[in-house]
C-alpha cells in the first residue's frame, strides 16, 4: 500500500548545486541551489528566484558556474544557502573559498569544489524561477581523477539533499552498470 503526500518538492536524489556568479564590482558569489539538473546535451536547468543576488549577477553578466558541493564543503554549502549576498557581500571569505576566474565564461570557480559546469545564460523566466544555462565547458580538478583520467565518484564525494528531513547525504556503493546490467532481459 502506498502513502499518498501531495504535491510536494521531492526527488531522490537531489544534488546539492553551488551557483557561482561576479558582481559587476568583480565580486564573487555563490548560492545553494538543490533543484536542477541536465535538460540537454549541453544544458542545465536551475529553479532559482529573481531575488537573490546571484540571479541578478548572473543576468547581468550572462555567465554562472555550477559546481557540486561534496561531504568537505558541506558547512560552507550550506551556509551559501541560508545567508544572502543581497545582505552579506563576503559570502564566498567567509566560506574560506578561493574564486578563480573560468577561461570559459565570466564567473568564478571556486578552488574548494573540484568539479564545475561553465555556463552561459541561454534564458531565464521569473514567472517559474527557470534558468537555463548553455554549457560550455566541465572542469575538474586533478585530484578527483581516477588512474584513467575520468573523475572518480569517490574522490569527488558529492553530496545530496533529502528535502523530507532536511539532510545533506553522501552518495553510496555501485549497485549496478548502467546501459550494460538490463540488457540481461533482453535475451
Amino acid at each position: 500500500m502506498r502513502k499518498n503526500f501531495g504535491v510536494k518538492p521531492w526527488l531522490y536524489p537531489m544534488p546539492v548545486l553551488i551557483l557561482g556568479t561576479y558582481g559587476e564590482d568583480g565580486t564573487p558569489c555563490a548560492m545553494n541551489a538543490a533543484w536542477g539538473g541536465i535538460s540537454e546535451e549541453n544544458e542545465i536547468s536551475v529553479c532559482i528566484s529573481e531575488d537573490h543576488k546571484t540571479t541578478e549577477n548572473l543576468l547581468k553578466s550572462g555567465a554562472f558556474t555550477v559546481s557540486v558541493a561534496t561531504a568537505d564543503t558541506v558547512v560552507a554549502a550550506d551556509y551559501v544557502g541560508i545567508v544572502s549576498g543581497n545582505k552579506i557581500t563576503d559570502k564566498i571569505a567567509k566560506c574560506g573559498w578561493t574564486a578563480e576566474k573560468s577561461t570559459f565564461v565570466n564567473a568564478p570557480l571556486f578552488r574548494e569544489l573540484p568539479f564545475a559546469l561553465e555556463c552561459r545564460v541561454k534564458s531565464y523566466d521569473p514567472e517559474s524561477c527557470r534558468l537555463v544555462g548553455e554549457i560550455v565547458n566541465v572542469s575538474a580538478d586533478e585530484s578527483v581523477l581516477g588512474a584513467d583520467g575520468k573523475i572518480d565518484v569517490k574522490k569527488l564525494d558529492p553530496i545530496v539533499y533529502e528535502p523530507v528531513s532536511h539532510t545533506y547525504l553522501r552518495l553510496g556503493e555501485v549497485v549496478g552498470h548502467a546501459f550494460s546490467d538490463g540488457k540481461r532481459l533482453d535475451q
